[in-house]
């Protein structure tokens, strides 16, 4: 099968024998390790052939479909809090039952890439308190997105944005290390679960979870340690192992989340290297044409012609960035606001001298034609127009909506206008003003109340 295939497709790294199989027109697509495999590298250059690492698939939009450490990192997230719960003598839900009080159950998430989100995702489902760590500060939103309180530092210290380095998380200065691990052991006696995913490209695991937060973890606690493969975040994770520590806290080091889910994962897999062809043969026509200068092949790719092409440069589209800091609005001085508040006045003042102007010429315009009975009325109607609309506009609305508030001035004007008719000899006169106050009555009690339902729905009690 090696000899007639042209593109092989493999999940694991190839081992010595599978790499002595390749020469120049074949092309192999898997997880291939490029950080921590020189002596693979070195002897897929000396065959020939392209190796394209499925690690390696930049973390930029148009590369999604084809990223397949984020498919099986979202599996291992998700199979995580299930082998938690599995071990975990308690639900995570909360309950009042005829028999007791349950309390929720409390998970740490500490990394919020794609395992961390789909571990939080799981966790709040399930009916968890979450709580999630980050190095990152753009992930602060997405973590309480998803029902989880993201756990911040009493640090102030200016983080690389993750679109800097392909959106993983970079390595923290030494102050930065000691606040967190700090935070840690302050959550350590609260938390009932912790799942740790915290990973840096082609470096061992980071030590985040010390032996003394586990040894102040409640009886019956459990971790489970995403990064076992590369050496683990936890001070005694053993890898592919689950062991019990001498308080009763179960540290899960297992390597193996996605083969859990060996139906899932293989049918994402399966997706992920289709869409890898796809782009691998832009004709459609079954021939591999390798373009160095797409941002996705370029960066999968470890060797190709001959040559070692491992690391990539950075790609040319960088992955979602942090959102900028808006400026603070700048202080401005006393003679600046003195012009400013000069200048709003001149131009109130004009606009309104303008609107004055325009006013009196249409006047004057409807006088020359008009008899003078018609513009005696006209005058009248003029001003009460304007009077009103001065006494609308500035009602105050603090206890209720701008609408309702112009709506109840708008009948005080009508009530008050029908009470000074109702007097009046004609009985067509007083029917019209009694219905009116009626009308208006209604809509300004109605009003009011509406207005206290409102306001209640905001009261605790």
């Amino acid at each position: 099968l090696w000899k007639a295939a042209d593109i092989i497709a493999k999940v694991r790294a190839p081992n010595e024998t599978e790499l002595k199989r390749l020469n120049k027109s074949k092309t192999l697509i898997s997880f291939f390790n490029p950080g921590g495999n020189e002596e693979g590298l070195e002897l897929a250059k000396s065959k020939g052939a392209t190796v394209i690492a499925m690690e390696m698939v930049p973390r930029i939009s148009r590369a999604q479909k084809m990223d397949a450490l984020s498919s099986m990192a979202n599996i291992a997230g998700y199979r995580a809090v299930i082998e938690a719960g599995n071990n975990f003598d308690r639900f995570f839900t909360g309950q009042i039952t005829a028999a007791g009080k349950v309390p929720p159950a409390k998970v740490l998430v500490v990394g919020a890439g794609v395992a961390g989100l789909a571990a939080i995702g799981t966790s709040t489902s399930l009916g968890a308190v979450t709580y999630a760590f980050d190095v990152r500060p753009e992930v602060a939103e997405q973590v309480e997105s998803m029902g989880a309180e993201f756990v911040y530092l009493d640090f102030e210290e200016e983080q690389q944005d993750g679109a800097a380095t392909g959106g993983y998380a970079s390595v923290s200065s030494p102050e930065f290390r000691e606040a967190q691990l700090a935070k840690f052991r302050e959550l350590a006696p609260e938390v009932d679960i912790v799942i740790t995913t915290a990973l840096i490209p082609n470096r061992e695991a980071p030590k985040l979870w010390l032996a003394d937060m586990v040894a102040a973890m409640k009886r019956g606690s459990v971790i489970v340690d995403l990064a076992a493969e590369r050496g683990g975040n936890v001070e005694g994770t053993v890898r592919d192992e689950k062991i019990v520590t001498d308080n009763g806290v179960t540290i899960i080091g297992y390597t193996d989340f996605p083969s859990r889910m060996a139906s899932q994962s293989s049918s994402l897999y399966a997706t992920n290297i289709r869409h890898m062809m796809t782009d691998l043969t832009p004709e459609k026509d079954g021939q591999v044409v390798h373009d160095m200068e797409d941002d996705v092949i370029r960066g999968a790719t470890v060797t190709h012609a001959g040559e070692i092409t491992f690391p990539p440069p950075p790609p040319k589209v960088q992955a979602i960035a942090a959102q900028k800091k808006p400026e603070p609005p700048k202080e401005l001085t006393a003679e600046e606001k003195r012009a400013q508040e000069v200048a709003a006045f001149k131009q109130q003042t004009k606009n309104q001298v303008t609107l004055l102007a325009v006013g009196a010429a249409l006047l004057l315009t409807v006088g020359l034609v008009a008899p003078a009975s018609f513009m005696q009325h006209f005058i009248v109607f003029v001003l009460s127009v304007f009077v009103g609309f001065q006494v609308i506009w500035n009602v105050s609305h603090s206890l209720h909506t701008p609408l309702m508030a112009v709506t109840n001035a708008i009948s005080s004007i009508i009530i008050l206008g029908a009470l000074m008719q109702i007097g009046s000899g004609s009985w067509l006169v007083i029917f019209l003003a009694a219905l009116s106050v009626f009308m208006a009555g209604i809509n300004i009690f109605g009003g009011f109340l509406v207005t206290r339902r409102m306001l209640a729905m905001f009261q605790k009690s």
